[in-house]
């Protein structure tokens, strides 16, 4: 006679193993700040050009893959050095294929971050908020009412760090499809900023300078940004306009 019964669901992880991605991304963060803060630096990218440009010529498709994977680790566990990464991309691959493969190893590792979080105590964390009452709730709220604008809105803002762009997605129970949609088109304005001043790297190690890192505070470059933050609120402006035309009439 066969069996008809439904087989048992696997038991879902639960306790301190669900904080072991989040654990081994701090680990890696910290040992990294140690470890690899003076090689993952603009001096050593100086330091090495040549060899770098020797080894692009020779193996193309080599570089790009060993270039994108090591962006992936940078972000993904937080180590220092995604700045000087973003440059290197301008530096061996122009502004236009540099911005690609940038893009890609942000996002990609942001979304490592995300997962960890996610899978560490997100959900929990947004059941809990769901739960709560007062100023937690409404601010979940408001961002559910626009997840888009708000992430859009993250990514654009200079002075949000990226980690904090991150994690706070994953906490408030936005899905990973729009994580990774929001974080690959927010990241890029300042992507193809940081990757247009490494492509012209070359003339900047000429001269025996350094790259003007702050470029993307100056009122040419800033103001052209803070004009897609200032469309990323439009639609949360409208949205509690009509909440409010409805609450009147």
């Amino acid at each position: 006679m066969i069996d008809q019964t439904t087989p048992p669901r696997p038991k879902t992880r639960s306790g301190p193993v669900r904080y072991v991605p989040l654990a081994v991304i701090g680990l890696a963060a910290v040992m990294g700040a140690v470890l690899l803060r003076d090689h993952l630096s603009f001096d050593a990218l100086a330091a090495n050009r040549e060899a770098l440009l020797t080894f692009r010529d020779a193996n193309y498709v080599l570089t790009v893959a060993v270039f994108v994977a090591a962006y992936i680790v940078i972000v993904g566990f937080s180590l220092p050095g995604a700045t000087v990464a973003t440059l290197t991309g301008g530096f061996l691959f122009g502004v236009f294929q540099g911005t690609l493969f940038n893009m890609i190893g942000a996002t990609s590792g942001a979304t490592i971050i995300f997962l960890a979080a996610k899978y560490g105590f997100g959900d929990r964390l947004a059941a809990r908020m769901d739960a709560s009452g007062g100023a937690v709730k409404k601010i979940k709220e408001g961002i559910r009412e626009d997840e888009t604008s708000y992430l859009f809105i993250m990514r654009l803002i200079p002075a949000v760090p990226f980690f904090v762009a991150n994690l706070c997605p994953a906490f408030v129970g936005v899905s990973l499809g729009k994580f990774v949609f929001t974080t690959f088109f927010g990241i890029l304005p300042a992507c193809v900023i940081y990757t247009w001043v490494g492509a012209g790297l070359g003339e900047v190690f000429a001269r025996g300078e350094t790259p003007n890192l702050g470029i993307i505070f100056e009122p040419q470059i800033l103001g052209p940004i803070l004009g897609l933050v200032a469309l990323a609120v439009l639609p949360i402006v409208f949205k509690k306009l009509r909440k409010q035309d409805r609450g009147t009439s």
